[in-house]
């Protein structure tokens, strides 16, 4: 008897160190696409609070990933549970849904690796008619542009400005690390004669040459040098940052610059941070100790 609660005793400041309240969590599902034709994964952090308070519903924030990851390498490799659960603990990030879609896979296998519309493969579409609203629905999640945010790495940088600036009067900010903001047909070509001992078959090429021309379509920063005043009325509603690393490649520095020299030119607020990095997954998480509050900010506003 006195043995057994000696041993209570002493487990008492042992427990006390370890917190028992419900954690934030994860979990990952599929949609199906009739745009697509075909089965999307995605992944959803949800809030501590979630299955505790159901009356609650919460803001939600897209995050896209870059070329050649799938929506898990936002909680496999960039640790965004861990990083939300610390930031919402300190105060420094509200609550909120996070959201991470699939659009994309192994390059060399032949996995599609866009957020825009092909001809064979309209992801924009499937996003904002099918995914979005799918979403909005399955989860507690109050669906306004005050409380909706868009950010993500690299081509989902670059897609995630790309979104907000055709669909201001959906996203409160948006948050792009490392981002695809332009690109030119000169660097399509170095990169497919930089694989050709690969002997990759030929869908494979074709795919990566139409979702990289895509990208030259789609010139973010062209957007806002030839936005009319109306459109430059809409951009002002949205927050803006653009987060680059100064060892990234020295093109997508002087693109993301040009990008935060237009908006000035026109008056649109956008905040810029060059910080010390590269076009990498240490980069990428770090930068969600940014992302993360700047979000809560506005849609605390």
């Amino acid at each position: 008897m006195f043995y057994t609660l000696l041993m209570a005793l002493v487990a008492i400041p042992v427990l006390a160190q370890f917190d028992f309240t419900p954690q934030s969590k994860v979990e990952t599902k599929s949609i199906k696409s009739e745009v697509l034709g075909a089965e999307r994964s995605y992944t959803v952090l949800l809030p501590k609070s979630y299955e505790t308070n159901t009356d609650k519903k919460y803001p939600v924030l897209y995050l896209l990933h870059g070329s050649g990851f799938t929506d898990n390498v936002w909680f496999e490799r960039l640790h965004l549970k861990d990083v939300m659960d610390l930031l919402v603990s300190s105060g420094e990030a509200s609550e909120m849904i996070v959201v991470t879609p699939n659009a994309g896979g192994n390059i060399l296998e032949g996995a599609w690796n866009t957020y825009y519309d092909i001809l064979e493969w309209k992801y924009e579409t499937f996003f904002f008619t099918e995914f979005l609203p799918y979403i909005e629905k399955e989860y507690r999640i109050i669906g306004d542009k005050s409380h909706r945010a868009i950010g993500g790495f690299s081509m989902g940088g670059g897609a995630s400005v790309w979104y907000a600036q055709h669909y201001p009067e959906m996203f409160s900010a948006v948050y792009a690390m490392s981002s695809t903001l332009r690109y030119k047909q000169e660097l399509i070509d170095m990169q497919l004669d930089m694989v050709k001992g690969l002997q990759l078959q030929d869908f494979i090429i074709d795919r990566y040459r139409k979702t990289s021309t895509k990208l030259i379509e789609n010139d973010c920063v062209k957007f806002i040098e030839e936005a009319d005043e109306a459109t430059e009325s809409r951009l002002r509603s949205t927050a803006w940052f653009i987060d680059f690393g100064d060892d990234d490649h020295y093109v997508g520095l002087e693109w993301n610059t040009d990008f935060v020299m237009a908006m000035r030119k026109l008056n649109i607020p956008c905040e810029y941070r060059v910080r010390n990095g590269g076009h990498d997954l240490e980069f990428w998480h770090s930068g969600l100790y940014l992302c993360l509050p700047f979000a809560s900010r506005n849609f605390a506003k």
